[in-house]
């Protein structure tokens, strides 16, 4: 049986490299369709990968140059189901899929609790295409589980604790939104002679005293993440899942519209249900302290063994 996986770069990949070992029924052969970086170069090593040309937010000439892409590898190749978890390349991949009566599954990204992507509002119009949202099932939306499943939070013994010297900060790399909000906040909170890695993306960070690296391979990342006494990230679900799988309780900032840090206020939304689950401790960004960094590195996250499965329609 062979799966086509689709999804974005950053959160949207993530996602569905921890969803894919638990689909059911389960791909005997995987093909996945994604854009090419550093990041899906090394999370992708050893699988068979077509890389497409990069979508930015609501780009529609780049959805017109996807689907004829799309129509070429359904020709091509014998595809049983496809899978996405967005943003837009999903638009282009999943209604040319119901178009060749191939079965098409969007799974809303995890960052949307409350709503839907613009994807995702787009796509429950799509004859063919089978919806599942990661938190509650609704009218045309079916409830199969989250990314989050399997994983929860334990304290970390007294023995074992250790003064916090070693920070990452990390504010993920989305193309159009900075936030250098955050890193001016953590440059004031954190005292001296704390070692800090910052990853920055596209945050202007000019006139501040750090080092900044725009970008991190996700392996240098993910390795950094591991030796750190703490994280702070943006409150996206790839740099949250990083930190699980290394169990590291991460501190997540939002990223606030009202301060043209992203799209919309979903960010909120999701750090307080993080918070809430105990799997992260996320301040809003002017409201953070040192004790915030303290508590989250007296916590670890661990994951069961066996996730539940995640069952297709």
């Amino acid at each position: 049986m062979t799966a086509v996986l689709v999804a974005s770069i950053g959160g949207h990949l993530v996602e569905l490299v921890g969803l894919a070992p638990r689909l059911v029924p389960e791909p005997t052969d995987r093909l996945w369709v994604t854009y090419d970086n550093e990041q899906s170069r090394t999370l992708l090593a050893g699988e068979d990968v077509v890389y497409v040309p990069k979508m930015t937010i609501r780009d529609t000439g780049g959805l017109r140059k996807l689907v004829p892409i799309a129509h070429r590898l359904y020709r091509s190749r014998k595809v049983d189901y496809v899978v996405s978890t967005g943003s837009g390349i999903a638009l282009a991949f999943l209604p040319t899929a119901a178009a060749h009566r191939i079965p098409a599954h969007y799974i809303e990204s995890a960052t949307r609790i409350d709503g839907l992507s613009m994807s995702g509002k787009v796509l429950q119009y799509v004859p063919g295409v089978r919806r599942y949202h990661q938190y509650r099932p609704s009218r045309g939306w079916v409830h199969r589980g989250s990314v989050y499943d399997g994983y929860a939070a334990e304290p970390i013994p007294d023995s074992e604790q250790r003064p916090v010297g070693k920070v990452v900060v990390t504010v993920g790399t989305m193309v159009d939104y900075g936030f250098r909000r955050l890193v001016e906040r953590l440059v004031r909170i954190i005292p001296p002679g704390v070692e800090v890695l910052w990853q920055t993306g596209v945050s202007d960070v000019s006139g501040l005293p750090i080092e900044p690296v725009e970008r991190l391979a996700a392996d240098e990342l993910r390795a950094a993440i591991a030796e750190a006494d703490v994280v702070v990230a943006h409150c996206g679900v790839g740099s949250a899942m990083t930190c699980f799988e290394v169990g590291r309780m991460p501190v997540l900032a939002p990223r606030e519209a009202a301060h043209d840090e992203n799209i919309d206020d979903h960010h909120l939304v999701l750090a307080g249900h993080l918070e809430g689950k105990g799997l992260a401790v996320a301040p809003r960004v002017d409201e953070l302290e040192w004790e915030h960094l303290v508590r989250s590195s007296r916590q670890r996250i661990v994951r069961s063994a066996r996730p539940p499965a995640f069952i297709l329609d």
